[in-house]
């Protein structure tokens, strides 16, 4: 004689129900492994007893079953939502930018309240690690000006060495130059006093200078022989 059908509510005998709930279980998590192998398929399988045991089968990982599944509940609601997808990015950013101006007025002081050691301990590494990141590119900064300034001052005076180079020299070409000067001026006079050919017997200086004057034409005469124009040169 067959069993009899068993009517799907609840066992009100505990014991019952407990036995019901081990037989019933292991033949679950049995197909469950046997659907995954024969059709390889990714299965998960979670089971809470009444008391809140837990129970759970997964072919790979649990985790990485139901991250897959959370992913395509979602792809699934935003194509049969469209507008969804946008108040909820939409919400997402304001969420974010309200975590980032309470993260900023903590980091300002303010608001700071509600947090307890852990936090404000939290609160003071970051704003350490801030301070040395900033002294960090301030030093670099001035390390670099520093150098900079260097280079400068090595070029500054390279140029000023060269500079007074080139002025010793030309002081150099100047007194050589008023040598050569002096002992020109030093051998003409010699000549001049050696030589009494420069100066004539009347007592002018042949190398004087000379000034020459037009006189006036004299008067024409009656023949045509005597047509001539007198030019006197006068000595100065």
């Amino acid at each position: 004689m067959g069993r009899g059908k068993i009517a799907i509510r609840r066992i009100d005998n505990s014991t019952s129900r407990q036995v019901t709930f081990s037989k019933r279980r292991n033949g679950l998590l049995k197909k469950a492994r046997e659907l995954s192998i024969l059709c390889d398929a990714e299965v998960g399988l979670m089971v809470f007893s009444s008391t809140g045991k837990l129970y759970d089968y997964a072919s790979t990982s649990m985790k990485s079953v139901i991250e897959r599944y959370n992913k395509l509940k979602e792809e699934h609601h935003h194509l049969m939502n469209p507008a969804s997808e946008a108040k909820t990015e939409a919400a997402s950013l304001r969420q974010q930018l309200q975590y980032l101006q309470e993260c900023h007025r903590q980091l300002m002081g303010e608001e700071l309240m509600g947090l307890g050691i852990k936090e404000l301990q939290s609160l003071e590494n970051q704003l350490e690690m801030s301070l040395k990141g900033v002294r960090m590119k301030k030093d670099q900064i001035l390390t670099n000006e520093i150098e900079e300034l260097r280079q400068k001052g090595n070029l500054i005076h390279q140029e000023n060495v060269e500079l007074y180079q080139k002025m010793e020299q030309i002081q150099k070409e100047n007194a050589e130059l008023q040598k050569k000067v002096y002992e020109a001026r030093s051998t003409n006079e010699e000549n001049v006093a050696s030589n009494p050919s420069y100066k004539v017997r009347n007592g002018y200086d042949l190398h004087a200078p000379i000034s020459l004057q037009l006189s006036q034409p004299q008067p024409q005469y009656s023949e045509p022989s005597a047509k001539a124009i007198k030019l006197g040169l006068q000595l100065h």
